[in-house]
């Protein structure tokens, strides 16, 4: 990453990634069309529907992952091995920490959460009980989460991909025995979806624990180290709080959305799992972004760092232009995978038609957020992403939303909001990047 060519580095970086995620992605696809084929429509938007739920409660240790990359990346650009060793055992430690409390307090809040979005009577019930017992997997889903950041630190991004792909293939196996053989909906999938996260993170432990050098994990070492852990949290915490405020507003959006029925719900489901294939896309090059820029920013090197902000944009809108030209294309079959409901259908070609043509301003958003987050100042990034994305679309939600409580006004926020918050981001960046190049050179 410090010296030579960088757009093939990039790809070989940010590809795997973006499969990784993608493959995840599809892996839970798997769960939404499996029960919205072969247990009903209560069961496909009881489990499309708990997204927003699920990421309002892991985004803010998510982005601790984050910190934990950054940081790591940044010593291996020093060549600090002790920092680097120190910061391996407090991720780990950390991430175990993470799960458990994640675990406990989201099968405490699951059931009043879902009443408080206005959840519809029909599949309430159903919801409770898949989150209940996906929630039970969190330690193994935040253990995955840091292994995966500890290795892409280094620029290693095949191994989760391998380990990620075993893990699901497992879940689909599961899927089919529990709900066709089994005879099992929600719990069915949830259970698989369980054992799968365990087998993903103890994969990534096992190899973190043959590792050689610095990355090396020894059980034995596991502790917190306070300056290291303050250093992840500088960068975590507010990528973390991004991202739950994020959720927040998918939440507001979702009780809207509820609003409107389960039929509008199980077409929203279905929907926006191709929006989620494009958003790993960009979330691949935007990780990219991150650890290319902490290690050269580590080595002092800023001519590399500005590269890599524009290679990553210039290749990350080739990839996810494509991609989601590919899905707004075929979108007709691709919604068949999930659904042959006919209103059901017509409304996810209507979510999918509109909101995948403003991708690429999306990828605007998390380049440069990524660069302003390697370079060290990750609230700046945060804080934008709060007041553009998350506070217009809730003022959407109480004000539009009301006049006109139709689904295409529901959906119409997504591009508003992010054309408003890439001009914000974009400027922040150039004096973000001449702040962090002054302290280079001094």
């Amino acid at each position: 990453m410090l010296s030579g060519s960088m757009w093939d580095k990039i790809l070989l970086f940010a590809l795997p990634l973006a499969a990784s995620s993608i493959l995840q992605q599809l892996f839970n696809s798997a769960d939404v069309a499996i029960v919205g084929r072969f247990a009903g429509k209560q069961a496909l938007a009881a489990v499309g529907s708990n997204g927003p739920i699920i990421n309002l409660l892991v985004n803010i240790f998510v982005g601790l992952s984050i910190g934990s990359n950054v940081v790591i990346s940044r010593y291996i650009g020093q060549g600090n091995e002790i920092r680097i060793r120190r910061a391996v055992h407090t991720s780990i430690l950390l991430a175990v920490l993470s799960g458990l409390f994640v675990a406990v307090l989201g099968i405490l809040i699951t059931k009043p959460m879902l009443s408080a979005m206005s959840t519809p009577s029909d599949i309430i019930d159903l919801s409770a009980k898949y989150l209940k017992i996906y929630f039970l997997g969190m330690p193994f889903l935040m253990l995955y989460n840091f292994s995966a950041a500890i290795l892409r630190s280094r620029g290693d991004t095949r191994r989760p991909l391998i380990c990620l792909t075993i893990s699901g293939v497992l879940n689909v196996l599961l899927n089919l025995l529990f709900v066709i053989v089994l005879h099992m909906d929600v719990d069915g999938v949830a259970i698989a979806t369980v054992i799968s996260q365990m087998a993903s993170a103890g994969m990534l432990i096992f190899l973190l624990i043959r590792e050689n050098g610095a990355l090396k994990l020894n059980l034995k070492h596991l502790g917190i180290d306070v300056r290291i852990l303050k250093e992840i949290a500088k960068i975590g915490v507010p990528s973390g709080l991004q991202g739950m405020v994020f959720s927040a507003s998918n939440v507001c959006i979702q009780s809207s959305m509820n609003s409107l029925g389960s039929t509008v719900v199980a077409a929203s489901s279905a929907a926006i799992n191709f929006e989620i294939y494009v958003y790993y896309m960009i979330n691949g090059f935007s990780n990219a972004t991150v650890t290319f820029t902490g290690q050269n920013y580590g080595a002092g090197n800023q001519k590399r760092c500005t590269a890599v902000v524009w290679n990553c944009l210039g290749l990350g809108a080739i990839f996810t232009g494509f991609m989601a030209l590919l899905f707004i294309i075929f979108s007709g079959p691709a919604a068949q995978i999930y659904t042959n409901d006919p209103a059901v259908m017509e409304l996810a070609l209507e979510r999918m038609r509109l909101v995948l043509c403003f991708q690429i301003i999306n990828l605007s958003i998390e380049v440069f957020s990524g660069a302003m987050r390697g370079l060290g100042y990750s609230l700046i990034p945060a804080l934008i992403s709060m007041l553009g994305i998350c506070g217009v679309r809730l003022i959407w939600v109480a004000t539009a939303f009301p006049v006109s409580p139709t689904f295409l006004t529901l959906i119409a926020v997504y591009p508003i909001s992010w054309g408003i918050t890439a001009s914000a981001i974009f400027a922040s960046y150039f004096i973000v990047r001449k702040r962090a190049y002054a302290k280079i050179k001094l």
